[in-house]
């Protein structure tokens, strides 16, 4: 007994002294730099204080930044998360090949941002792009401008799918087809079956997908920089102004800007989480 209790002592200790550097790169590369933007985000003229978000909060330059960030952030992980979930059961359906192809696809699309991505877009949908012209010439749209903030929830969109489907298909496991059968025997109509069992099913995993997809749109910037050289206002792009920038150089109100958008993500998630104990499969 003696020696079985000091093996599994011995074990959980070699395990722990392996899971040591983890936890100092965890430490080192995400407890530390949070630390030191949430000291910094107090201090203003040397001094402690609320002042950074004070004037953040007085400002609608900065509002708007934010107001800009959570509708981009929202409406494209929205669009993400429909045309994933369409896509995610539709891949399901289809035979193998087609299936590993659009996955292989998927994972290099997803990982598909920044300089290469805008220039892309500029080709495509700017103002004298591929694609604009052959609409404006088919009259389905009279303008289009990708610079703004519909052109950007497009853009964004376009590397939200791919991720929301390479998520979301693992999910489309856990509905067994023998409940469908089931379900049908007894009666229940496709609609009762999603109400009842499907959605239920798919809910931790859909809630967890639009979180991953808000907070990846909320701190994207190279994608947006690339395209409009900083000149639209979104909070990663304020920050960044404000930690390197060459003229609005502030890095303690670029801090507070920081801790806002960490803020927004904590928010978000608690959201997420009470949701999903109120979801009825969780409640189950």
């Amino acid at each position: 007994m003696i020696a079985r209790l000091t093996t599994a002592l011995r074990g959980r200790g070699l395990a722990l002294l392996c899971l040591l550097p983890f936890a100092m790169v965890f430490i080192v590369f995400q407890v530390a730099p949070l630390a030191w933007v949430a000291v910094h985000s107090l201090i203003n003229a040397d001094t402690w204080s609320l002042a950074n978000y004070s004037k953040i909060f007085a400002s609608r330059f900065y509002l708007q930044a934010i107001q800009h960030s959570l509708q981009i952030a929202f409406w494209s992980s929205v669009i993400g998360m429909l045309v994933a979930v369409l896509g995610s059961y539709s891949l399901r359906q289809v035979d193998s090949k087609l299936r590993d192809f659009v996955m292989a696809f998927s994972n290099m699309t997803s990982n598909f941002a920044g300089v290469p991505l805008a220039f892309a877009f500029i080709i495509l949908l700017g103002f004298n792009g591929t694609l604009t012209l052959l609409l404006k010439q088919s009259g389905l749209i009279s303008d289009f401008n990708l610079y703004s903030k519909t052109g950007l929830i497009v853009l964004y969109s376009y590397f939200q799918i791919p991720l929301g489907v390479l998520l979301l298909y693992p999910a489309f496991d856990a509905l067994r087809a023998d409940w469908r059968e089931s379900a049908a025997l007894l009666g229940a109509s496709p609609w009762q079956f999603w109400r009842h069992i499907g959605l239920p099913v798919l809910t931790p995993a859909l809630l967890g997908t639009f979180v991953i997809l808000l907070a990846n749109a909320l701190g994207a910037y190279a994608t947006v920089y690339a395209l409009t050289t900083g000149n639209f206002n979104v909070l990663p792009i304020r920050i960044a102004a404000m930690v390197a920038g060459d003229i609005t150089l502030d890095p303690n109100m670029g801090s507070a800007l920081a801790m806002i958008l960490v803020g927004l993500m904590l928010v978000i998630t608690a959201a997420q989480q009470w949701l999903l104990k109120r979801s009825y499969h969780v409640a189950r």
